[in-house]
């Protein structure tokens, strides 16, 4: 077998280089194809996943849109069926101040003919009482001289709406529905329908300046003093005797005077 020289020897060396070099492109060229077919499959793979959850998503978004709409109608009905109602209940509201207006009014004139009538029916009491209290003076004048007399008294004389004053002094003035008198004693009757306190505790004040009247004439008799009423209530009764006054009742077409046992009447 012959030898193989320096050059053949390169030459040879060279074949087995560019060989394996051939071999080495081609073996990544497959493998560059595998891995595109990979990248490729994946790729497609990915791109049905991609497509499958957009899918879903579409979908999703439009069941959210229709629940979205269902909702967004359901609450435009309920904000309409609201409108209503506060509509109807500001009508109502509107129509309860028209007729509170309106009972006002009513109540408002009620109140002012009530006070037109109070004021009438006040006035006619005050008539109806004056009458009844002229009544009073005319049953008690002619029985009361009589009546006291019963008692000791002998008055001589009687006298109706008596009247004193003094023109130097007008807190000395007094008016005196009866007045019995004598020598001795002088008793002022003070007559109304139906006595008070107040009627009683004026008497009082009246019998005061008719004693100052007295003394200023040098009039030394003893000044008493009596109420005479019609309807009378037990407390008014106590009181008129708690004073020190003669009690005298009208009854009937009479008169009569209650002195209770241990009284003692007042003298000014």
């Amino acid at each position: 077998m012959a030898a193989i020289t320096g050059e053949s020897a390169f030459q040879a060396g060279e074949g087995f280089f560019f060989e394996d070099v051939r071999a080495m492109l081609r073996e990544t060229a497959a493998e560059f194809d595998r891995e595109m077919k990979e990248f490729q499959k994946s790729r497609r793979e990915s791109k049905k996943e991609f497509d499958r959850e957009m899918k879903e998503f579409q979908e999703s978004r439009r069941e959210s849109k229709k629940e979205f709409d269902r909702e967004m109608k359901e609450f435009q009905e309920s904000r309409r069926e609201s409108k209503k109602e506060i509509d109807a209940i500001y009508k109502e509201i509107a129509e309860m101040q028209k007729e509170n207006a309106r009972e006002r009014k009513i109540t408002e004139q009620i109140i002012k003919e009530t006070g037109l009538q109070m004021k009438e029916t006040d006035k006619r009491m005050g008539k109806l009482y004056n009458r009844f209290g002229e009544l009073a003076e005319h049953l008690v004048a002619p029985n009361i001289e009589e009546k006291f007399n019963k008692l000791g008294f002998q008055f001589t004389r009687t006298q109706p709406n008596v009247r004193i004053k003094e023109f130097d002094n007008p807190d000395i003035s007094a008016e005196i529905d009866l007045f019995l008198e004598n020598g001795d004693v002088a008793i002022a009757v003070e007559v109304k329908s139906k006595p008070n306190q107040e009627h009683v505790d004026d008497h009082v004040t009246r019998m005061e300046k008719l004693r100052i009247y007295a003394d200023k004439r040098h009039d030394k008799r003893r000044y008493q003093g009596a109420v005479a009423g019609a309807i009378l209530s037990d407390s008014i009764r106590a009181y008129i005797l708690k004073k020190g006054f003669y009690l005298i009742e009208q009854t009937g077409d009479t008169v009569k005077i209650n002195i209770p046992n241990g009284f003692i009447a007042r003298e000014w």
